[in-house]
């Protein structure tokens, strides 16, 4: 797989979902040290250059969805940042893309759940049509992962052999069209890997159980850890902002259950992740693991991590603001 690495740089800062909140991403930017020059963002110090990565998952549900896309487009475009995909771009494209032979069909239907997730993005590009028509076709440029010398970002998981597969098919790392209407199909390839990529991993709850998430919808299914060795119970791999009661948490995995899940090993170079809205004090999840997403549009945190080389990741490296918009 090619490398990320540009010999510009000598370090980067790796930056959570963003979801539409512009003015956080301004501050966040400020307090890394990168400041506007010939009217684009860049680091301060041109002796010790920086780049920035952000994780994905910039539009949807904030209230400058429009305003950060125009930011970050001037940062990539200028060099001074990469972006890969998370998957409100992924159902962006698949929300806009007809079933082919229809005229009336989407590849993401255009139901009351999936209205309401791309709600705030629809509107607030209502009047800028040919931007909208624009940003999508960009976002077919964004990696859907990218791997550098002493770490790897994906927006919500690293699934080793689909990633090779994907790297090995399309060694730019980018969807195109065909791979997008395949991933209709939830038994195919690039299901799985757009899936899990973005997505990461569920499993089904036990019993048909549901949980009523934070975000408002029901869910048959909850988010799982993709770095456990060898787990035993539900418990040992629940990772979402909504528990498991006692009785689902005690389940007993199935043989079935863990060949399903793919794993992360602690020998594995760093690895950083969005997607997963947490709270609380940001830290690794593991020592060779981190998630940025602290849940920014929620009166949560945008949190960045500045990566220094280490394969070992520490609290002391996470940078953020608090998002009381």
């Amino acid at each position: 797989m090619r490398s990320a690495d540009h010999p510009r740089y000598q370090g980067y800062d790796i930056v959570g979902d963003i979801h539409g909140c512009a003015d956080s991403l301004r501050s966040l930017l400020a307090l890394l040290g990168y400041q506007k020059r010939g009217g684009v963002y860049h680091y301060h110090d041109l002796r010790r250059p920086r780049q920035l990565v952000f994780l994905g998952d910039i539009i949807d549900r904030g209230p400058q969805i429009r305003e950060s896309i125009l930011l970050l487009r001037e940062m990539v475009e200028a060099g001074s940042a990469q972006v890969i995909m998370g998957n409100h771009e992924y159902h962006a494209l698949a929300y806009t893309t007809l079933v082919p032979g229809s005229d009336s069909e989407y590849l993401r239907a255009h139901n009351a759940s999936h209205n309401r997730s791309i709600g705030e993005t629809i509107e607030q590009f209502a009047n800028y049509r040919a931007d909208w028509n624009d940003t999508l076709q960009w976002f077919y440029q964004w990696p859907l992962v990218l791997q550098f010398e002493h770490f790897r970002v994906a927006h919500a998981c690293w699934d080793p052999a689909l990633i090779d597969e994907f790297a090995r098919q399309y060694p730019q790392l980018t969807i195109d069209r065909e791979l997008l209407i395949e991933a209709a199909d939830y038994q195919s390839f690039a299901a799985r890997l757009l899936g899990r990529t973005t997505r990461g991993v569920s499993l089904l709850l036990p019993d048909e159980q549901t949980i009523l998430s934070s975000d408002g919808y029901r869910r048959r299914s909850f988010r799982v850890k993709f770095w456990v060795e060898d787990p035993a119970c539900y418990g040992d791999i629940e990772f979402q902002p909504d528990k498991l009661d006692a009785s689902a948490a005690g389940s007993p995995l199935s043989n079935r259950d863990r060949e399903y899940l793919p794993f992360y090993g602690p020998e594995q170079r760093p690895l950083f992740v969005g997607h997963y809205w947490l709270k609380g004090q940001p830290a690794p999840l593991r020592p060779n693991i981190a998630c940025l997403d602290y849940s920014a549009v929620k009166e949560g945190k945008l949190v960045a991590y500045r990566m220094d080389g280490s394969a070992s990741l520490s609290a002391k490296q996470f940078v953020w603001v608090d998002n009381k918009a």
